[in-house]
């Protein structure tokens, strides 16, 4: 089979090969690739500053992927031969907590991910794609969608009538916008672009401000909440802006960190933490059972995600170089035609 091989850190280095195409072990599938989405953890993967020492190399990067399964392994009964599937980014994490080794059990990183025609899924971790969603569509889903779904609803406990406070316009975030919109909350989006608060208000957002206009953008948010703060914030941008987010969010709130587009560090003022009592809890995507309730929630609401190009396989450099200026929404790779 064609796959992308990772043979050293630099967009360079990630090469287009032939390689034996994998057979599935018991209770593994082999699932012909449809498509598979961009995430940043693939980019920092690529670039290595995502765990670097963890990096096997060569290595199939790209952790989400949706298409068919073609043959299974001794023992399988969850799917059978002519299933769509997701894939699952945790081979392992089911349900419940997570486990403190989770990160050594990620696809694309350090297990073999989907930028290539084939991939092995365990069914264990392997998702029934949504039924309404083509594989362009349903490959942005693992990461992107779900982590906006378990920090809404199963970190945050989102109620019909809450508000939502989401960064910028990147996979997570518009999901989380979608999502939030569909259970009945109020959206509250930030960007530094006025475009693009225009599309995620058409997504379902409710008010946007723009960052650049108003650098304050939490005195505005607090504005727009009368002064309250929102229940939930969407946090991705990470570094000291996380001290905004606290600003932000209501007391006893819930700031969700799933990104760190800005930052891996940050120098946290602990006081108006303290004294807003805000709970900042960080999300690394969620469980194989969080995604099993999502898709039918995605399929009932008739969400589609929001894709700003899909590419060839052959392209592959050109959707990580898209990704690396900043994508509305999900950057995708068609890998079948």
């Amino acid at each position: 089979m064609k796959a992308w091989l990772l043979k050293d850190f630099g967009l360079e280095n990630l090469k287009l090969e032939d390689v034996d195409t994998p057979t599935p072990g018991p209770g593994e599938l082999l699932v012909k690739v449809g498509a598979v989405s961009l995430n940043f953890r693939d980019k920092a993967i690529v670039e290595g500053f995502y765990e670097p020492h963890l990096v096997p190399k060569p290595l199939i990067p790209v952790s989400d992927a949706a298409g068919t399964v073609v043959a299974v392994g001794e023992g399988v009964t969850r799917f059978e031969v002519g299933d769509r599937v997701n894939s699952h980014l945790y081979s392992r994490w089911i349900d419940g907590e997570p486990a403190a080794d989770e990160p050594a059990w990620c696809l694309g990183m350090p297990l073999p991910g989907g930028l290539a025609e084939y991939m092995i899924i365990h069914e264990n971790t392997a998702v029934k794609a949504p039924e309404h969603m083509t594989d362009e569509q349903a490959s942005t889903l693992p990461i992107a969608a779900l982590t906006a779904w378990y920090s809404l609803m199963d970190v945050g406990n989102l109620q019909p009538g809450q508000t939502v406070l989401v960064q910028g316009t990147g996979g997570v975030s518009v999901f989380a916008a979608q999502i939030a919109h569909a259970h009945g909350a109020r959206v509250i989006a930030t960007s530094s672009k006025d475009e693009n608060l225009a599309r995620i208000k058409a997504l379902g957002a409710d008010e946007g401000v723009n960052y650049k206009t108003h650098p304050d953008w939490e005195k505005k948010v607090l504005e727009l909440t009368n002064g309250k703060g929102v229940d939930i914030t969407i946090e991705v941008a990470g570094g000291d802006g996380i001290n905004k987010s606290v600003q932000a969010t209501k007391a006893a709130g819930i700031i969700t960190q799933v990104g760190f587009l800005t930052g891996q560090t940050s120098k946290l003022d602990l006081m108006p933490l303290i004294f807003r009592q805000t709970t900042i809890r960080g999300i690394a995507v969620a469980p194989r059972t969080s995604f099993d309730r999502m898709n039918p929630f995605l399929d009932k609401h008739k969400i589609d995600p929001e894709i700003e190009h899909v590419y060839r396989f052959e392209e592959a450099i050109e959707a990580f170089e898209h990704l690396s200026r900043g994508a509305f929404g999900k950057i995708v790779i068609r890998v079948a035609d």
